[in-house]
C-alpha cells in the first residue's frame, strides 16, 4: 500500500512539472514595442522549467509573481502579460530600469518548406547568374 502510494505521488508530481512547463509555454514568443522604444522587442524562451526574457539590452530570468506576472530579476523590473477574449496571451506591460513598455507578440509565420522557399527566392537566394561569355 505504502508503494502505491508513493508511485501516486511520484506520478503527481511529474504530471504537476509537466503542466507548469506547458503553462509557461504560452508566454514564449516576440514581442514587438513601438518605434522609438528603448529595445525594439524582447524575446521570451523557456528552457525547462525557467523563463528567460532577451533583447538588447540584456536577458534576465523571470519568475512568476502571479498567473500573468513575472519579476524581473536582472533589471528589478515587472512584467505582466495580457490576454485577448480567448484567453491567449498576446501582449506585455514592462516597467523595469525607469522605463514602461507595451509590446505586442508577434505572430508566428507558418507556411512550412513552400513558404520558406518562396522567401529565399525574394531575397536572392535562387539568383540567376548571367553566364561569362
Amino acid at each position: 500500500m505504502k508503494k502505491l502510494f508513493l508511485f501516486l505521488g511520484i506520478g503527481l508530481l511529474h504530471l504537476s512539472a509537466v503542466a507548469q512547463k506547458t503553462d509557461l509555454s504560452e508566454y514564449t514568443g516576440t514581442y514587438v514595442f513601438p518605434e522609438g522604444s528603448v529595445v525594439a522587442s524582447v524575446e521570451v524562451t523557456l528552457a525547462d522549467t525557467v523563463l528567460t526574457m532577451s533583447s538588447e539590452a540584456g536577458s534576465s530570468i523571470i519568475t512568476r509573481e502571479g498567473r500573468d506576472t513575472f519579476f524581473i530579476v536582472e533589471f528589478n523590473g515587472i512584467a505582466i502579460f495580457k490576454r485577448d477574449s480567448a484567453d491567449k496571451v498576446n501582449a506585455v506591460h514592462i516597467e523595469a530600469g525607469g522605463y514602461v513598455l507595451e509590446g505586442k507578440k508577434q505572430e508566428k509565420e507558418s507556411g512550412g518548406v513552400a513558404a520558406y522557399f518562396f522567401q529565399k527566392k525574394d531575397s536572392g537566394f535562387f539568383r540567376k547568374e548571367k553566364a561569362l561569355e
